[in-house]
């Protein structure tokens, strides 16, 4: 096996390595100062990140995530495989605040514009995609209901009912990344079109502009304490008589469930991309800590245990980049649907991974690991997310589970 870079990825990575170390890096700082000024606009994006994308573009470091297969105008992708992406998306999860969405490769844009790429009709690309593209509006997907275990998707109870030309939402759901940011103008529903129908046929997906009559943002939901608002915050939403034209509607009505496991396949092995990056950055910041710092006569890189943790991370680190790395290559190979079985074993096993990282790396700066001084609080909190983002471990491992027994049956 070949594991070096081809030439394409490398020119990439140098471009985006410079272009971290130039404008990311150094801009961290003002995001933060950004997201702590009272005058803000609640759930705003920060302006730093709008003067990183116009230098994103200008660098052709633009939507890199999205391979074009439609002829879409402009700048619409680097047509990169999966195996060519990886590496990228992991030196974004380096800074995860800044760069995934000054790249615009941030969730859950990427998942909405590949979804209405391969099942929105032109009418629908044209209306949504480009924009979405241009980076110029955000989306939000809403899936996740309050009132259900929503890691089983045959559950939700919204309602998507057919009226003359129109569908009529109502329902709730909560967790619905980006809806709380202003620039937010089109939700993905999912909701039920048929609950007569076989279980997996019974669900549907449907466009609904933010600003539509009936459609009301509760609140802003906190993850961890957290308000996680330089994506935009997550919203509660109430669906009340929504009417929406029936062109809304995305593919023919009973195959949301379908579409929903074909946006989320790609969605994981992207959150576990960037987190390998999160890992990278958690374990410097532990090497770091543990030379400058001096307990009991000596340093903190003398300490048994603390070189215990950081050969283990690295150990991990390199572990779950070959995972993700194969499963890139069998995504590009054989398809989503011939690399299921990796797609779970990578969203079980990188979350965890980079978790056990980040308690460490916590752990080795002491309370200022807990602070709102270094970034490993919030990176902690983000990432515990993952473990119930786009179905929670235990739901992977049981359909891992019956897939091993079946083949000794």
């Amino acid at each position: 096996m070949d594991f070096s870079y081809d030439a394409r990825t490398e020119e990439l990575r140098g471009q985006l390595q410079d272009f971290m170390d130039a404008l990311v890096y150094p801009a961290e700082p003002a995001l933060a100062a950004q997201l702590a000024d009272p005058a803000r606009t609640p759930w705003s994006i920060p302006p730093v990140v709008a003067e990183l994308q116009a230098e994103a573009k200008a660098r052709g470091l633009w939507n890199l995530f999205f391979q074009d297969r439609h002829g879409l105008p402009g700048e619409s992708g680097a047509g990169l495989t999966n195996l060519q992406y990886a590496p990228l998306a992991e030196i974004t999860g380096r800074s995860i605040l800044l760069a995934p969405p000054a790249l615009n490769c941030a969730a859950p844009d990427t998942g909405n514009m590949e979804l209405l790429a391969q099942f929105g009709d032109e009418a629908q690309r044209k209306q949504w995609l480009e924009p979405l593209l241009a980076g110029e509006i955000r989306s939000a997907f809403a899936m996740t209901e309050p009132e259900v275990a929503s890691s089983d998707a045959t559950n939700i109870t919204t309602r998507i009912e057919r009226d003359g030309d129109e569908y009529v939402v109502n329902g709730r759901k909560w967790y619905i990344t980006g809806a709380m940011n202003p620039e937010c103008r089109i939700l993905i529903v999912m909701g039920k079109t048929d609950p007569s129908a076989e279980a997996h046929r019974q669900q549907s997906m449907i466009l609904v502009p933010r600003d539509t009559p009936g459609v009301t943002v509760k609140r802003g939901m906190t993850v961890f304490g957290y308000q996680d608002s330089d994506h935009g915050g997550h919203a509660e939403i109430v669906f009340e008589n929504v009417r929406v034209p029936a062109a809304n509607l995305i593919g023919e009505p009973g195959s949301g469930f379908a579409i929903a496991q074909a946006r989320l396949g790609p969605g994981r092995i992207h959150h576990c991309m960037r987190a390998i990056g999160i890992a990278e950055r958690a374990l410097e910041l532990m090497c770091r800590r543990a030379n400058e710092r001096v307990a009991f006569g000596r340093p903190l890189a003398a300490q048994g245990v603390v070189q215990d943790w950081i050969a283990e991370s690295r150990v991990r680190i390199e572990q779950a980049r070959l995972l993700v790395l194969k499963t890139a290559w069998l995504m590009d190979t054989v398809g989503n649907k011939g690399a299921h079985t990796e797609i779970q074993a990578i969203k079980i096993a990188v979350p965890a991974a980079v978790e056990w990282i980040l308690d460490k790396a916590v752990q080795t700066h002491g309370a200022a690991g807990v602070s709102q001084d270094t970034p490993l609080a919030g990176l902690w909190a983000g990432n515990r997310t993952l473990r119930l983002a786009d179905g929670p471990d235990e739901v992977h491992k049981r359909s891992l589970a019956r897939r091993e027994l079946k083949r000794h049956q």
